[in-house]
């Protein structure tokens, strides 16, 4: 064999071995990503990872939704839904509008019956063009000025009716719009952080919820079963799911306590919790929305794969 001959065989054999080479970390990188069954539609909520952490952007936060095989980034307001459709993704779930802490002010007081129904009407309409499932919604805090807790408390039986008579009209554009409004149920317990607990939230007892959304008694009217908030105020989590099967419209988790990662630090069978949903035939979104305490990537990964039953 000639030495040109013999150089360019070498040559050839190393340019392989290189192109190879070059891709092992492409190819090591897919390995790496979560092969889900999918049973459960797992959602990546926004807030966590955009305004703790390493605050990602909307885009990054696409990134790694898709990445990972979430197939939602969700209560990400309509400004980047742009960015989430272009991601091939969809908002699960979106924030109502209210500006400041929305779960302050909420059905349970009149007095902003006209500002939630008109701003979470808007809402609805931009997620019925958007084909997006669901805005959430509150029953907010107990005291008619919610910014003053020693201002007087509303009743819990005024809360009852104002809920009722403030979401049965919000029900009807939501009826025509074919979107669902979910009303979450939020912890009081936890004073240490403003978005671990709420204390002051009139919508803590899981049964005074579901009992307005069953007086409600619309299809587009249901429950967002916070799964960190009901350990926290209640526990026994698979009975709570399965006594709350007709109105659960949508998942959320976090690790109990402390909101961190779904990781061994933490007290909740997510995987159990999973298959409960599964059992009542539950087809909705799970959002993940904890704190990150530590990389966030590595924190979503091994929440998704945990919930992935």
């Amino acid at each position: 064999m000639s030495s040109r001959r013999i150089f360019l065989k070498s040559v050839g054999t190393v340019t392989s071995a290189a192109l190879a080479a070059a891709a092992l970390p492409e190819r090591a990188a897919a390995a790496d990503e979560p092969k889900l069954k999918g049973r459960v539609k797992q959602s990546v909520v926004f807030w966590c990872f955009n305004a703790r952490g390493d605050k990602w952007s909307i885009d990054r936060t696409c990134e790694v939704a898709r990445q990972l095989g979430y197939p939602s980034v969700e209560l990400a307001g309509p400004e980047t839904w742009d960015t989430i459709k272009k991601h091939g993704l969809v908002c699960a779930i979106a924030p109502n509008g209210m500006p400041g802490m929305p779960f302050m002010r909420g059905f349970n007081n009149a007095q902003f019956h006209a500002e939630i129904t008109e701003r979470t009407g808007k809402t609805i309409d931009a997620c019925a063009d958007a084909k997006f499932p669901s805005v959430i919604a509150f029953v907010g805090y107990k005291w008619t000025n919610p910014d003053d807790p020693k201002s007087p408390a509303i009743t819990q039986d005024d809360a009852f009716a104002n809920c009722v008579k403030g979401l049965k009209e919000l029900a009807r554009h939501a009826e025509k719009k074919g979107v669902t409004v979910c009303v979450e149920h939020l912890n009081t317990r936890d004073s240490s952080d403003p978005m671990k607990g709420h204390p002051g939230y009139q919508g803590d007892d899981l049964d005074f919820v579901s009992s307005i959304l069953r007086k409600v008694g619309s299809p587009r009217i249901k429950l967002l079963f916070d799964i960190y908030h009901v350990q926290l105020m209640h526990g026994d989590l698979i009975r709570r799911i399965e006594q709350n099967k007709d109105v659960i419209g949508h998942v959320h988790t976090a690790g109990v306590p402390g909101r961190g990662e779904l990781d061994e630090n933490q007290e909740v069978n997510y995987p159990a919790v999973m298959k409960k949903l599964l059992d009542i035939g539950y087809t909705g979104y799970v959002g993940q929305e904890f704190i990150p305490t530590r990389d966030p990537l590595a924190g979503l990964k091994q929440a998704v794969t945990l919930c992935d039953v």
